[in-house]
């Protein structure tokens, strides 16, 4: 049994065993789903190896909760329903998916509220199946993410349960395919 101990995510404990090459079982690339560029650069990588692989994809979209800065000062776009905005953005990059010739690649939509870290340990404690990690590192001057700078920095990256994929956000499609 291993401890997690990054970012927001001191107490939980990874124990399931990873079963990727039993009967009956596959191996999963899990990319999490936000706004920025280098997304869609570890959405393609991770589609590209599970296609070529015969492996699965696994989009992991999460709701956090809005920040209130004051009594009327709402942050974000709280009109819409948090699950059918989650549910457009999955059917997009599903979309995008087919637009590369990946129709046939298997994919699955994992939708949770919470903390995105915290989320992501949750979602590989649960799922036996999820082998990889692929995150996109941004080519901003300020650092690779925030998704990349609390989960595969420092002493987090060397107590997280599976192996963790970076992909350079300043790749391109071709680039990535022949990587991948």
């Amino acid at each position: 049994m291993d401890r997690f101990t990054g970012a927001g995510t001191e107490n939980m404990t990874i124990s399931t065993k990873r079963r990727v090459f039993e009967s009956g079982h596959y191996r999963k690339f899990l990319v999490v789903i936000d706004d920025t560029p280098e997304f869609e650069v570890a959405l393609y990588f991770a589609a590209r190896v599970a296609s070529r692989t015969g492996g699965r994809l696994a989009m992991l979209y999460v709701n956090e909760p809005v920040k209130m800065s004051g009594w009327f000062d709402i942050k974000g776009d709280v009109s819409a329903d948090p699950e059918d905005r989650a549910k457009k953005e999955v059917d997009r990059f599903r979309a995008k998916l087919e637009g590369f010739g990946l129709k046939k690649l298997r994919t699955e939509a994992i939708i949770r509220s919470g903390d995105t870290a915290e989320e992501i340990i949750r979602v590989i404690e649960r799922d036996e199946d999820i082998a990889v990690l692929v995150l996109g590192a941004s080519e901003s001057r300020r650092g690779p993410g925030p998704l990349v700078s609390s989960l595969a920095a420092g002493s987090a990256a060397g107590a997280f349960p599976i192996p963790i994929y970076i992909v350079p956000g300043h790749l391109t499609p071709e680039e990535i395919s022949a990587l991948a």
